[in-house]
């Protein structure tokens, strides 16, 4: 029954629990379904999902719930192997315990290291050492934030590089954790800290740009590290909880680039390459891209010039 049965029908009782006029609660219904997202490992797709999916169909064609499919998109995740890159099993004694991990390195530091390690879809042999990077990760994030830091005197580009790269960090965190690419996620944020390193030893501890960098560096880091996070955004005094809080939104124009390099191709191949403002006109591209590949035209007259943005200029002769 609990296997094929109930769980079959389960996120409909959880919108009601108490719920006690029918089989779940109609207005709860109205808001939460379709279910977001479902994930699981590959046998769900062919057992659990396929017994969920039928229920729903089942439940729909009697008038019960409504619409195609009780769930929008299916996410399953890779395998984590033992070290020895077999299936972990205690008959094969590779069954890493994570209690023992928790017990050395904290939840969070474990629970980063299991994004971080490899990708959500593919999985990959779990390595003891690996665990380190993400542990000090964690160590030189708390001490960043609570290390006692006199205020500076930072140039104005100090300040815009910083929130130039935190709006870009949240550009791609935010398109990261859509796409369950939780891997690159951890790996922006390291990159960022030590960016905001940079920033601090450069003075801009206790400026406006610094006390955003920090609120939103913590909202990203919650889902990945929420213990850590929940305590260093009650250090700041900021209300409870960070896991209430509103995921930010980014700021295009702070993390627009001042210049950008293009690639400068001729019949499909790349020969150039040229640096321009971000905000220079296209027929300014185009310009300088003829000039940059002259030496390439044979003195022939280009039919063509595309421009993609922020990307390529393609000339076709």
């Amino acid at each position: 029954m609990d296997t094929f049965m109930c769980s079959s029908w389960y996120h409909l009782r959880y919108l009601g629990p108490h719920y006690d006029q029918g089989p779940f609660d109609p207005a709860e219904y109205a808001y939460w379904m379709p279910v977001d997202t479902y994930t699981g490992g590959i046998e769900h797709a062919t057992m659990h999902l396929l017994y969920t999916r039928f229920f729903h169909k089942a439940l729909r064609d009697i008038g019960i719930t409504r619409g195609n499919e009780p769930m929008i998109q299916l996410r399953n995740q890779g395998m984590v192997l033992g070290e020895d890159n077999e299936k972990m099993s205690k008959s094969r004694g590779n069954v890493i315990s994570p209690d023992k991990l928790v017990n050395k390195y904290g939840a969070d530091t474990v629970r980063a290291y299991l994004m971080f390690f490899a990708r959500w879809e593919m999985g990959a042999p779990w390595d003891s050492n690996g665990i380190e990077g993400p542990s000090r990760w964690v160590r030189r994030t708390w001490a960043l934030f609570t290390d006692e830091v006199n205020a500076g005197n930072p140039s104005p580009d100090t300040l815009r590089a910083l929130r130039r790269k935190v709006h870009q960090t949240l550009q791609r965190v935010t398109r990261n954790f859509e796409q369950f690419e939780f891997n690159t996620t951890v790996s922006s944020l390291m990159e960022l800290l030590n960016e905001m390193y940079k920033a601090r030893d450069n003075g801009a501890a206790g400026s406006k740009e610094w006390n955003e960098s920090i609120d939103l560096y913590l909202r990203m880091l919650a889902p990945i590290a929420p213990h850590v996070a929940e305590e260093l955004w009650a250090y700041f005094g900021k209300p409870y909880s960070i896991h209430q809080q509103a995921w930010p939104k980014v700021d295009e124009e702070a993390a627009r680039e001042d210049e950008v390099t293009l690639a400068v191709q001729v019949n499909g191949k790349v020969r150039e390459r040229i640096t321009v403002a971000a905000d220079a006109s296209e027929e300014f591209i185009q310009a300088e891209a003829l000039k940059s590949i002259q030496r390439h035209l044979d003195g022939k007259t280009p039919k063509k010039i595309i421009v993609v943005k922020n990307s390529i200029v393609s000339v076709v002769v």
